[in-house]
Formats: C-alpha cells, structure tokens, sequence
C-alpha cells in the first residue's frame, strides 16, 4: 500500500491499484471507521469492476471522488479495508475456479517433481505462473511513480477512453481461433506483459489481459478465463502479505463491521462477475463495456470541466 501526495491510498499489487483508505477523522482529531453503507459500495465496486474490463483501481478512486467520500482524501496509513477487498475477491474467484485451481496446481506439483512438462495441464499451469512475473516486476521497479503520479480523475477518464477503443479495435480485427489450451508460451508472456500495463487506474487489468488474449487469437470466453486465472496468483498474494499486518496488530477500533461488510460484498459480486462474464463472451463481444468505458470517461471529464469536482485529488 502507497500512500499518494493527494492523501489516498494506493495498492501497487494489483491494477496499479489504488485503493482508497478507510479511516475518516473527526472533528476532535481521533479516527472512526467508515460507514458500513460506504463499506458495502466500495467491496461491491471492487467485485463488480475486479474482473469486468472497467478498472476496479478506477472505480475506486472515482467512487469516492463523485461522492465526496472523505475515505479518499485521508492520509492515514490504515491498510484493513485494503485487506477486505482483496479477501473479497480471492475468495470469490477462488470458489468459482476451485477446480481449475486444484488442476493447475497438481499438475505443477507433478511438473516440479519429474522436472519435466508432458500435459498440457502442466504446461498451462507454468504460463499462468511465468504470466504473473512481469506485474510483479513493474509493480516494484515504479511504485514511486505510482504512488506520486498516477490515479488522478482527470487520466483515470483518459485512460478508460484510450484503452476502451483499444478493446473495440483488438476485439473486432483478431480472430477468435484459439482457446486455452492453444496457448503458447509467447502468447502467455505477452498478456502477462500487458498486465503490467494495468498499474496505470483507467487502464483495466482485466481489460488489458483480454485485449492482449484477443490479440494472440484466443476466443472471449477464453481470454476472460486466462485473464481471470492470471489474476489469483496477484490478488492472492496482495492479500496474504496485508493481512500480515493485521493480524499483527489487529482490526481498528469499530473496523471489524466494515471489513466484512466490504469483504462479503466484494466476494459475492466478484463471483458473479465472473459467471455472469464467462456466460456472455460465450455469444457476445465487449462493445457494452467499451460504451461503459466511454461513457464514465466523459462524465468524469465533464464534471471536471464544469467545475463540479475537481481534476485532481
């Protein structure tokens, strides 16, 4: 977690990611946890637009920002809720790919203990895990720049427009050729690079990984899956070393209410993105997403023109 020049909170694990602190401080100077309704909006803005091609880093600073949340702007250091969310949706995906997971698992187990790559299971299993490694190197080469430049409303709009048209145009060239299984290790390499694209709030990590999956050929369906299965090995991890934390030094005072709020939310809507999204790329495209994009772009730039809210935080 980072902390941002404009009081937010940034998580670099995931999108880029900004997470948006949960702690408000009262007049007399001592801190109270944030309403639970704010709780269940932000975990359920999390599991909604986690694995929609939307950007949850975006969403959650946006959020909070349209609404004039005090959470977004206060400088405290306080990771919980950050924890919440990612739980949220790690349990979510998890108890959707519980067997995806348990396949690609053993089959590593068995890859690392003959040394050798001889089902595709296997092989699959090693792109998902060589496909996290340039997030994660990105991620740790730039948190600086993260934590100091990105995440503003005014380039999180920019980048919700750029990268929509990018879908639409990726979307509608490539063919859809291949499926999961097709996949080889270049292709793998190269979502895994656009992943890391992802740091950047607006861009989408979901979004990115299926533009690059579309990209090499893979069907919709099939790049939502590899971008959601990508996706555990980052959500998992940012959420285990959080949660280090607190368990160290336990929930804040009145957080414990707004943790499982914000966690059951982001785990249910986080579930059902994901079903929901599988079942539609099956026949469909990304244009509603693409309009999505487009449309929140232009609201946030609107009110940033008009004088309704600031361009930055």
């Amino acid at each position: 977690m980072c902390r941002s020049r404009g009081g937010h909170t940034r998580d670099a694990s995931m999108d880029g990611w900004p997470r948006p602190n949960v702690r408000l401080r009262g007049s007399d100077g001592t801190e109270d946890a944030t309403p639970i309704y704010q709780a269940i909006v932000l975990g359920i803005t999390q599991g909604l637009t986690e694995f929609a091609p939307v950007s949850s880093s975006g969403h959650l600073i946006l959020v909070p920002w349209l609404f004039h949340w005090q959470i977004l702007t206060n400088p405290s250091l306080n990771k919980t809720f950050d924890v919440a969310l990612h739980i949220g949706t790690f349990a979510g995906a998890v108890a959707y790919f519980r067997r995806d997971i348990a396949t690609y698992v053993s089959a590593l187990v068995r890859s690392i203990s003959r040394r050798s790559i001889r089902h595709t299971d296997e092989r699959l299993a090693w792109y998902l895990v060589i496909g996290t490694i340039p997030g994660l190197v990105v991620g740790a080469a730039f948190e600086s720049t993260i934590e100091d430049k990105l995440g503003q409303p005014w380039l999180i709009a920019v980048m919700l427009a750029v990268f929509a048209v990018v879908l639409y145009l990726v979307d509608r060239r490539a063919p859809q050729t291949k499926r999961m299984r097709g996949l080889t290790m270049r292709s793998a390499l190269t979502v895994g690079v656009a992943q890391a694209l992802a740091l950047q709030p607006g861009v989408s990590r979901s979004g990115i990984t299926m533009t690059a999956g579309r990209a090499v050929g893979l069907t919709r369906e099939a790049a939502a899956r590899f971008s959601f299965l990508l996706s555990l090995p980052i959500i998992g991890g940012a959420g285990a070393l959080k949660s280090v934390d607190v368990i160290k030094h336990g929930l804040p005072a009145g957080m414990g209410p707004p943790f499982i709020w914000g966690m059951i939310a982001a785990a249910i809507s986080g579930y059902l993105v994901i079903w929901g999204l599988l079942a539609y790329l099956r026949t469909r495209d990304f244009r509603p997403f693409v309009g999505y994009r487009l449309a929140v772009a232009l609201l946030v730039l609107a009110l940033i023109a008009t004088g309704v809210r600031p361009a930055t935080i």
